[in-house]
């Protein structure tokens, strides 16, 4: 009899064993797999709101013309002036020109040419084009009210403009960032712009932004964002406008891409 219960007891605590050894593995299994899901959920870059700028309420482009290869722009406005340093420029912590405040020109879908001056020389090929122009603040972040910027369709023979009419399509362009940035102070937080016309973001149109072909953000506000967490080296930035089903939108020049370069100072960064 002593035999027998003996015998239950050891079947009994084997078969506790086995189930609680069974129940420890699997546990581990399941923590194993929610920490590789957290991991896998983890963002590389982000990508926040810029801090609020100094406004220009009154700047104003009022006028521009292109003749015999030469730009003419009328500046308006008692507050902004080309060629000063914006007021807020040390607080943003982004690349900022020493040559101060200019405007950006946009020609089709190439990078933009910064201007201090009125008045510059420039080269646009004969035929159609996009061009975009708009004031800008030290650190290349664009004012964007309706009254600092001009955005036509122009058709240019002998570089000068022949014919020209304002955009109707709702068209995306691509501000920054651009070329190459030197040390902690340029590279740690770097400034996305871009300048939308005829578009309004929020439910019928929204903005996909792709980092790298790594991660991509959608975004329903038109400002500037600060993007952090981008290596040393070549980075590339895709921009689409894409509608409130997040397909791209079918008009012109849009995506638009660009690569830019991140470098550490050599005299400061070992």
């Amino acid at each position: 009899m002593k035999t027998k219960k003996h015998l239950l007891y050891l079947a009994l605590a084997l078969t506790t064993a086995f189930f609680w050894a069974c129940n420890s593995t699997g546990s581990g299994e399941e923590t194993s797999t929610e920490t590789e899901e957290a991991a896998a959920t983890e963002t590389k870059y982000t990508l926040t709101p810029f801090s609020p700028s100094v406004e220009f309420p009154d700047a104003k482009i009022e006028s521009m013309s292109y003749e015999n290869g030469k730009f003419t722009f009328v500046i308006g406005g008692e507050s902004y002036q080309l060629g000063v340093q914006t007021p807020d420029a040390p607080q943003k912590m982004c690349a900022n020109s020493d040559k101060g405040q200019h405007i950006h020109l946009i020609v089709d879908n190439q990078p933009y040419a910064a201007k201090y001056t009125p008045e510059f020389e420039y080269d646009i090929p004969d035929g159609e084009h996009y061009l975009l122009a708009f004031l800008s603040r030290s650190y290349h972040e664009s004012i964007k009210t309706p009254d600092a910027h001009v955005a036509l369709k122009v058709k240019v023979k002998d570089k000068t403009i022949q014919a020209q009419e304002p955009i109707t399509e709702p068209m995306l362009f691509y501000s920054r960032p651009k070329g190459t940035y030197v040390g902690k102070e340029q590279t740690d937080k770097v400034m996305l712009d871009f300048y939308l016309v005829n578009v309004e973001l929020g439910d019928n149109y929204k903005l996909k932004v792709d980092i790298n072909d790594e991660e991509s953000f959608t975004i329903d506000q038109w400002q500037p964002y600060y993007i952090e967490g981008l290596p040393m080296g070549k980075n590339k930035i895709r921009l689409t406008l894409v509608d409130g089903s997040g397909n791209p939108v079918a008009t012109p020049l849009n995506p638009v891409e660009r690569e830019f370069e991140l470098r550490a100072d050599p005299l400061t960064e070992q």
